[in-house]
């Protein structure tokens, strides 16, 4: 059984999607959120999952702040870290402790569109396709090694909100089954790229959301 932590800012429906899919092999220990306002946090205690308040606005500077962070995400002894719409930027010290053992998803077709308004930039470029990425954590702002991506069509009428719907069930959709995939020891980080195993001592094959 794994061990997960969720880090939350807000509502948290990345985390909610994920502790509805009751992932086999996985165990959700605790939600953690930045802000004691996150909505995320009331779903989380009412399904029974304890929960903790970091306040960044209590710590001067981005270092302290994750150092307390982390103090109390080690108390659940995770396995796996799970940002899900956590919205702070984490320091080298911090993604290096958990390296190999934190997942981010992110709305956009990585290597394109980091940062935010993906989907008003997608738009803006002409993109006829646009969706999701999970990829592991590292210091660099998301350009860990990619686990597995969704995509969409972006259609002619789409705007913001519409683009961001279509994305959003996609995510829905992949962040639990690539947690199941870690829960199972089918991810294996190589060379800078992040494979599924389909057993133990397979080959190995670029990760694939329909697996």
């Amino acid at each position: 059984m794994k061990n997960i932590v969720i880090l939350i800012s807000g509502r948290g429906s990345n985390m909610e999607a994920i502790v509805r899919a009751r992932i086999a092999g996985a165990q959700i220990k605790a939600v953690l959120a930045n802000r004691a306002d996150a909505a995320g946090l009331t779903f989380a205690r009412e399904h029974g999952i304890e929960t903790r308040v970091v306040d960044h606005r209590h710590y001067d500077s981005r270092e302290t702040f994750d150092a307390a962070l982390q103090a109390q995400i080690d108390q659940f002894a995770p396995d796996l870290v799970v940002l899900a719409g956590f919205m702070r930027i984490l320091s080298a010290g911090f993604t290096r402790h958990y390296e190999g053992r934190m997942l981010n998803i992110h709305p956009s077709l990585l290597p394109a569109f980091t940062g935010l308004h993906t989907h008003r930039r997608a738009i803006e470029a002409g993109c006829k396709l646009a969706g999701c990425t999970v990829h592991f954590v590292t210091a660099e702002l998301d350009h860990g090694p990619i686990v597995a991506q969704a995509a969409v069509p972006v259609l002619p009428d789409d705007d913001e909100t519409s683009l961001a719907a279509r994305v959003l069930a996609q995510e829905h959709r992949l962040y639990p089954q690539v947690i199941g995939w870690f829960a199972a020891d089918r991810l294996v980080w190589r060379d800078g790229r992040v494979y599924v195993h389909g057993d133990v001592g397979a080959t190995g094959t670029l990760a694939n959301p329909d697996e």
